[in-house]
């Protein structure tokens, strides 16, 4: 339990503290008054003034925020509302910019710390009739080398490497029973029938569990760094490709909570450094996309009303109207928070 909310507040902090200053530096370089530079959501614990900006820490931990003098009011000197399009646009949306560019140098990290390697034989123990796996010639007992020419070490990876790469087709080397081998290309399917997966292969457990190997690896940083972009795209690759399997039916809708991602941020800290780091890299780009959707309250809402403003020719939404907008988007945003939290603990309760 302590190291799950250790793990958790740390990282939560992390990915808070980061966006927050991404606000901060470019509101300060384009000459906007910060009032307040807050961890957590008021009411406040403490705050200590230095020059024009209150640094606070708040009783609510699930965020944070920069209060800029004149968000909505362009009256107001040295407000944000004061400045052009442009520049407003870019503090907004630097929160976002922040969390999207700090998974590269977590990700580094990650492959460059000591870091347990799981080597296992992927063994197919069912192939699904009519599947991509059957057409291509792949049978129970066979094993799967490689795909698209990189060594498949274990079932995770393959799975990863599938979801990839779906509707594309993709070379898989296969060692069969007889010890023959073969290459077969196939095409993984966005909607697979239930139960049988993207190729239609289900994998033999106790080959994997008689055979696994776990190593200890770490990467210089010539290869991390390398590793870590390509790590990067593929990760918002995955995020692509699970919300197009989510609209078209083919993957249940998963929405989890503050519970719920304390939940897996303790499991990942209790697997090691670098599944906590890549896991902190997930939810950064993660945090980058959901604050950049044009929603009342978030990055993406206020900018919305910038880029309302610029259809509009100039003409601003009063202040007052702004204001009270992103109020309610605000108290949706925090009963949905609640409702979440609520399916979090039930589902854990339930096991």
């Amino acid at each position: 339990m302590l190291i799950t909310m250790g793990a958790f507040i740390g990282v939560l902090a992390l990915l808070i503290i980061a966006h927050e200053i991404g606000h901060f530096t470019t509101a300060k370089a384009f000459k906007v008054r910060v009032e307040e530079f807050g961890i957590g959501f008021p009411p406040r614990l403490i705050g200590m003034r230095r020059g024009e900006t209150v640094y606070s820490l708040n009783v609510v931990p699930l965020g944070g925020f920069v209060k800029m003098a004149g968000e909505e009011d362009p009256k107001v000197v040295g407000s944000l509302a004061g400045k052009g399009k442009g520049t407003r646009i870019l503090v907004l949306s630097a929160g976002s910019l922040t969390n999207a560019i700090l998974p590269l140098l977590l990700f580094s990290i990650a492959f460059m710390v000591p870091h347990d390697v799981v080597s296992e034989p992927v063994v197919v123990k069912v192939v699904a009739p009519a599947s991509p796996a059957a057409t291509a010639g792949i049978e129970a007992g066979d094993t799967l080398l490689s795909i698209n020419d990189e060594p498949i070490q274990n079932t995770a990876q393959l799975r990863r490497s599938i979801t990839l790469n779906l509707g594309n087709e993709i070379a898989i080397f296969v060692k069969h029973s007889d010890s023959t081998t073969e290459e077969v290309r196939l095409i993984p399917r966005w909607k697979p029938p239930a139960g049988q997966g993207a190729v239609g292969i289900e994998f033999d457990p106790e080959a994997v569990l008689s055979s696994r190997i776990i190593g200890r690896q770490r990467d210089a940083f010539w290869r991390a760094v390398p590793m870590a972009g390509r790590e990067y795209v593929e990760t918002f690759i995955l995020f692509k490709n699970g919300i197009l399997t989510t609209l078209i039916g083919a993957a249940p809708v998963q929405v989890t909570g503050p519970v719920g991602i304390a939940q897996i941020t303790g499991e990942a800290a209790k697997a090691g450094l670098s599944p906590l780091l890549e896991f902190t890299a997930f939810l950064s780009i993660n945090l980058a996309l959901i604050n950049i959707f044009p929603l009342p309250a978030l990055d993406g809402g206020r900018i919305a009303f910038v880029v309302l403003e610029w259809i509009r020719r100039g003409k601003r939404i009063s202040p007052k109207t702004e204001g009270l907008i992103h109020f309610i988007g605000f108290a949706l945003l925090i009963a949905a928070m609640v409702a979440i939290t609520y399916q979090d603990i039930i589902r854990i309760v339930e096991g």
